[in-house]
C-alpha cells in the first residue's frame, strides 16, 4: 500500500491506495457506501475514485432509486 499515485492537485499530497465512504444524496434519499477502494492523499486526505469502482458506484445508486429507498448504507465488500 506504499505504492505512489500521483500528486493530490488540491494540496500536493503523495496519493496512495486506501479506501473511503461514498454518500450521495438523491433528493429522495440517500446512498452511502463505506470501504469503497480509492486513491487517497496522505496530506489532506481528499480520496480518488477509479472508473471501474465509480461504474459500479453509479449501478447502486440506480438501483437505490430503483427502489425509492429512503436510506441505503453498505459496504463496498457486500457489493463487489
Amino acid at each position: 500500500m506504499s505504492e505512489n499515485h500521483g500528486n493530490c492537485p488540491l494540496c500536493g499530497g503523495t496519493k496512495h491506495p486506501g479506501n473511503t465512504t461514498f454518500a450521495v444524496d438523491l433528493t429522495t434519499g440517500v446512498v452511502v457506501v463505506r470501504g469503497v477502494p480509492a486513491f487517497v492523499c496522505a496530506k489532506c486526505g481528499d480520496a480518488w475514485i477509479d472508473d471501474p469502482v465509480a461504474a459500479k458506484l453509479e449501478d447502486i445508486v440506480t438501483d437505490a432509486r430503483r427502489k425509492h429507498a429512503v436510506v441505503e448504507v453498505t459496504q463496498w465488500q457486500q457489493v463487489a
